[in-house]
């Protein structure tokens, strides 16, 4: 019996590698397509960013900051931006915010409506669920192997491992928020001769859009610990500035990138969840 306990083995790993290997052979194309996608999104991000002149982008970033969240936040946007200037990492927090931007809209592009058929549908939230939780418990390192396999080294597999860690919070919330909204508020939709479209349109989504926007607001979030992570594959941006400080010991630029990165969030934190119903100012 313990001969056997100690021989018994699942080869999980065979398995992952077979798949992975009919992938690579038989669905090229798609995989083409999804890079292509990605590499276009991620790149009209960048260009657009890079195009602007650093103090236009950086007074458009106050200027939003001052409008949505209040003066001091506009304040605090001032300094902060003028830490990242004086750090002389402008540019890497600008590829940074554009992965971060393509890599979000393309998680929230999937997400929402996968968050929209969960709700409306207890079997597809069944099917969907385990895989959910699957895609949150897994180390988010794991997803860079898959990720350098199908597409290389760069941007776009950094970008795609990205969207696949950022989009649960999305598909969770948007359902989640959906299926709060009071039956009195739909059964009244209906009665006055609502559609299933009408009814998602103009009752569901409105009343579930605080939590719709949660998920949004977590979605930025998660992809922006990501696109760090996602430096090892040569993603860019103020990872790699983390990264090179790892590789050479060297506390001070670590931090640096490291401060760099905390900033960003806190912007696109705040900013973006102004945006929530009742949450402006």
């Amino acid at each position: 019996m313990s001969e056997w306990l100690e021989n018994f083995r699942i080869p999980i790993g065979d398995w992952v590698e077979s798949v992975v290997a009919w992938i690579q052979d038989n669905l090229t194309g798609l995989l083409d397509g999804i890079a292509a996608v990605i590499g276009f999104l991620t790149d009209s991000f960048e260009g657009a960013l890079m195009a602007l002149p650093a103090w236009l982008l950086g007074l458009a970033i106050i200027a939003l900051g001052w409008w949505r969240v209040g003066w001091k936040f506009g304040l605090f946007a001032v300094a902060a931006l003028g830490v990242i200037l004086g750090m002389d990492l402008w540019e890497q927090t600008v590829e940074t915010l554009s992965l971060v931007l393509a890599a979000s809209t393309v998680a929230l592009a999937v997400g929402l409506p996968i968050g929209i058929a969960m709700a409306r549908s207890d079997l597809v939230e069944s099917l969907i669920r385990p895989v959910l939780d699957f895609m949150q418990t897994m180390p988010p390192f794991v997803y860079l192997i898959p990720a350098a396999i199908f597409f290389g080294l760069g941007t776009v597999p950094g970008a795609i491992a990205t969207v696949v860690f950022a989009m649960p919070p999305a598909v969770r919330l948007t359902n989640l928020g959906i299926r709060q909204v009071n039956k009195e508020q739909i059964e009244a939709g209906l009665a006055f001769g609502c559609t299933r479209r009408q009814l998602l349109t103009k009752v569901q989504l409105p009343l579930a859009m605080p939590s719709i926007m949660a998920g949004v607001n977590q979605t930025i979030m998660l992809a922006l610990s990501m696109v760090v992570i996602a430096s090892m594959i040569g993603a860019g941006g103020l990872g790699n500035t983390v990264l090179t400080g790892i590789q050479r010991l060297n506390v001070g630029l670590g931090f640096e990138g490291g401060l760099g990165v905390v900033i960003l969030a806190i912007l696109l934190d705040r900013i973006t969840q102004s945006f929530a119903p009742g949450r402006r100012g």
